[in-house]
């Protein structure tokens, strides 16, 4: 069931290692890096809830999971083999916008494949299996350009060119991907919905209760309220880009803090507001849909849910700056370059790489440790420790100036990224019925994208106004992040049906 895991996260892991690489070699100055990224947390925000939903209603010769595996796992193999390749700026990311859609078609159905297929006793194991598969995976796509580089291949070329080393690898990585991908379409099988239906009527977990949900009064009051607050503050943004020469500058360049991407942001915050008044017309009309069911969903999940939400939050949003900024960082800092043409900087990218690498080799080999660990503190608690060792790591990043001890650091991000990937999943998974595995999947994923928006949206304007653009300071805040993120695991209330 995982070994297609390892093939999404060998794309995501080349995604994750090398996109700041390939938009700074177009171009892209380090403050613009974070808006660049909003691709990747949008798409997911749009596309889980709505795959999960719809995998939940599917069932064809393939079952309901496998057809998106598969259709997801070619449109992400046409879009990495092109990646690479994007001629300018604006298609490098409009790329990195249709390779996440596709990945996340892909994954989505794949935690919810684990949940649908194990009893409760054993989907702790099932998700650190899960785990496993995505620190390989992204241990082999991490060290690509590195090891290409070893071996010959040009690891540097002119101003505006992807180097020959990062090319093959998303060429190599396409394959792989969907070789594994396929792997698990052809050798595995679902059980019916109706089989489904018989496990769930053997759990004493409570049944949906229709009548109360959420009221067209409430939907329509809540939507106006999140309408307005994101129209005021992108108005305020506006009003503050607007005089923003005529704002003192002292040691904040507020003509650059004040960014363009804060729209974004108020957009996500209004656009809310308006589905919840879309949702409102719906219910007052008596009709029901997918959209209506997703906010059901939201406004009704589990406590345990909730719990995990805010935990996800924290966690997620140091993750995102890690990705964002570590290529950044280290080659400033650790190799003292900004120029993407020079063998420090493109060194110094590679070495990022092999840190990618290390932090999901640790994954991959304390996956199954942290099972062990959780039945003598729970799963709350596991998670909790594993939480904390990644702040430590995060911060160890800036602490340590030499480029070769970088390593150590990353086994704290290693053992958080281990339990981030499967643990919240474990505790997830019992607390929610099967029938609905894809769509409660798909919405708890809501709670991994909107951090990562948050970040992709106020991490630029952060370095620019507090730390004079400097992204070694992102990893410091990741890492405090990650700390916020243990403390709300110790609060979560495990379900125990």
């Amino acid at each position: 069931m995982c070994v297609g895991f390892f093939g999404i996260q060998i794309g995501f892991g080349l995604q994750n290692a090398n996109t700041s690489r390939i938009f700074q070699t177009l171009g892209a100055e380090v403050d613009n890096l974070a808006i660049l990224w909003i691709a990747a947390p949008l798409t997911g925000l749009i596309v889980q809830p709505i795959i999960g939903h719809f995998s939940d209603r599917t069932w064809t010769p393939l079952g309901r999971r496998r057809p998106y595996f598969l259709f997801g796992a070619i449109a992400t193999t046409i879009a990495l083999i092109f990646m690479p390749n994007a001629p300018i700026l604006w298609m490098a990311a409009a790329t990195l916008w249709i390779m996440d859609a596709a990945i996340n078609v892909t994954m989505e159905p794949f935690r919810a494949f684990v949940g649908d297929n194990l009893p409760e006793e054993q989907r702790a194991t099932g998700y650190a299996m899960q785990s496993f598969f995505i620190g390989t995976g992204a241990v082999f796509a991490s060290c690509l350009p590195w090891l290409l580089a070893q071996m010959g291949v040009a690891n540097t070329a002119p101003e505006g060119i992807v180097p020959d080393s990062v090319r093959i690898s998303f060429y190599v990585g396409a394959a792989a991907m969907l070789t594994a991908v396929l792997w698990t379409v052809v050798s595995t099988r679902e059980y019916t919905p109706e089989q489904i239906d018989a496990f769930e009527a053997a759990r004493a977990l409570p049944q949906d209760d229709r009548s109360t949900l959420r009221s067209a009064k409430a939907y329509l009051t809540g939507g106006l309220t999140w309408l307005l607050v994101g129209v005021g503050a992108a108005a305020l943004v506006w009003m503050l880009r607007d005089q923003a020469a005529a704002l003192p500058t002292g040691t904040i360049d507020w003509r650059t803090a004040v960014g363009q991407e804060l729209y974004v942001l108020a957009g996500f915050i209004g656009g809310f507001g308006l589905l919840q008044m879309v949702v409102a017309l719906m219910r007052g009309a008596g009709r029901s849909n997918g959209l209506s069911e997703i906010f059901d969903d939201i406004f009704a999940m589990p406590q345990t849910m909730r719990g995990l939400a805010v935990v996800q939050f924290f966690s997620w949003f140091a993750l995102f700056a890690m990705w964002i900024y570590t290529t950044a960082a280290v080659t400033a800092v650790h190799y003292g370059s900004s120029d993407t043409t020079s063998a420090a900087y493109n060194t110094g990218a590679d070495w990022v790489g092999v840190l990618f690498g290390i932090y999901n080799g640790v994954a991959a080999l304390t996956a199954f440790a942290l099972p062990v660990l959780a039945r003598r503190t729970g799963r709350t608690g596991a998670h909790a420790i594993a939480l904390a060792l990644g702040g430590l790591g995060l911060i160890g990043l800036f602490l340590i100036r030499d480029p070769a001890l970088l390593w150590l650091p990353m086994i704290g991000v290693g053992i958080a990224w281990a339990s981030i990937v499967s643990m919240p999943y474990a505790i997830l998974s019992g607390a929610v019925p099967g029938r609905k595995m894809g769509l409660y999947m798909g919405v708890f994923n809501i709670f991994i994208v909107v951090p990562q928006l948050v970040a992709a949206t106020l991490l630029g304007l952060m370095l620019n106004a507090l730390f004079q653009g400097q992204a070694i300071w992102a990893l410091v805040v990741g890492g405090a992040s990650f700390f916020i993120a243990a403390g709300f695991s110790l609060r979560v209330k495990e379900a125990r049906p």
